[in-house]
């Protein structure tokens, strides 16, 4: 019988610190990595909101020098990158932090890469385009969802064609990543929303993808089972630092599994609804995640159901596709429960864009090329991605 060859790879930060305090060992960890004058890649809302503070204090106190990059957007841009490029190179840095959510991480990541192999961000789209190390780098997290601290994805968008790079590479995993509920605890309840629904997104796609192993799994059940379990509770109170840390493990192991096992359409169309409008990632995710769902029920039902079950639903006596229904009908109460947005009009809305039918098209085409719908259980066609985007408005 013919052996068919499989190889599964697994990407995990070489040193993780969870739990309370963990970010007063940030020097020391930076010691330990061979630098001496990192770049602090974060943005305006963690300086003002005086998380910045918090770790330059600990820098200053350790006598260790650095330099700040905090010009960061949501949504971080290819100018975002080459402005952090020219800091680090101005100030003679040595190794990265990014401090903050998803946004701070995948800037830094994109400074790593092209401070490492020179050019623009835009040569390294696609998959493992890297040919030499990063520097050294360690990932603060401020937020419980993007899992960016540890994971060797990277989103930029391209300023010019209005798209989000996914740029996936094994060399941008961070070296050390480190989640500190004290650093969350000021998240306000729209973030915190947004930033779980992502979460709850990676476990899910992980969780159903074409590559899924017991070793993604296990992360990804346990991380679906943590957010159904702690998200609501974080949401309604900030200060929790119970529901606070347990979202810090959620969204970690959420990571773990689509860092390994990738995503799938979901962010393949979030992608293009941040790259067009701007929109935030998280709440993107939250209102095409049961759409999708949706979608891929048919191929992979007994997953469904296990999310169902890991959701709290009650399945005993129902047919497979009957309990597999509960687990879209679960994702769409905790997205209502915590305010997200019923559709993507409503979610332009609230930041002042206007999400228009007549850009479908345009995202379509940009969705079917995006890296992270290789994964997904099925391969949809056009109009089928198509009727997601308007159902999902």
């Amino acid at each position: 019988m013919a052996v068919i060859e499989q190889v599964y790879g697994y990407f995990i930060p070489s040193v993780t610190l969870i739990g309370i305090g963990a970010a007063k060992q940030i020097p020391e960890k930076i010691r330990a990595l061979g630098a001496s004058k990192p770049l602090i890649v974060t943005d305006k809302g963690i300086t003002a909101c005086g998380i910045a503070k918090q770790v330059t204090d600990l820098m200053d106190a350790a006598k260790m020098p650095y330099a700040v990059y905090d010009e960061t957007i949501p949504n971080p841009t290819d100018k975002n990158v080459h402005d952090g490029v020219e800091v680090y190179k101005k100030e003679k840095c040595d190794a990265l932090i990014t401090l903050g959510g998803g946004s701070s991480h995948d800037c830094g990541k994109g400074v790593g890469l092209v401070i490492a192999g020179g050019g623009k961000i835009q040569d390294y789209e696609g998959v493992d385009k890297s040919s030499k190390p990063m520097p050294p780098y360690l990932a603060v997290n401020t937020t419980a969802g993007t899992a960016s601290e540890m994971t060797r994805f990277c989103i930029i968008t391209d300023t010019s064609r209005h798209v989000k790079m996914a740029i996936v590479d094994w060399r941008v995993t961070p070296g050390i990543a480190i989640d500190d509920p004290i650093l969350m605890m000021g998240m306000p309840p729209a973030l915190t929303a947004a930033t779980g629904m992502d979460a709850l997104t990676h476990a899910v796609e992980a969780y159903v993808s074409t590559i899924a192993t017991p070793m993604t799994d296990s992360a990804a059940e346990k991380a679906i089972e943590l957010v159904a379990k702690y998200l609501r509770k974080a949401v309604a109170n900030g200060q929790d630092i119970e529901a606070r840390e347990q979202m810090c493990f959620a969204q970690y192991l959420a990571g773990m599994a689509f860092n390994n096992a990738s995503l799938g359409h979901v962010h393949a169309m979030a992608h293009q609804l941040g790259g067009f409008y701007d929109l935030p990632h998280g709440e993107c995710n939250a209102i095409l995640l049961p759409h999708v769902s949706q979608f891929n029920l048919i191929a992979k039902l007994e997953r469904f159901v296990k999310i169902a079950e890991l959701m709290g639903e009650n399945t005993a006596g129902l047919s497979p596709r009957d309990a597999a229904e509960l687990a879209l009908k679960a994702i769409r109460k905790l997205s209502t429960d915590i305010g997200i947005p019923g559709g993507l009009i409503e979610l332009g809305k609230r930041y002042g864009k206007e999400v228009k039918a007549a850009d479908i098209d345009i995202m379509v085409g940009n969705a079917q090329k995006d890296a992270c719908g290789l994964t997904n259980p099925r391969t949809p066609k056009d109009a089928e991605v198509k009727a997601i985007y308007t159902a999902a408005l």
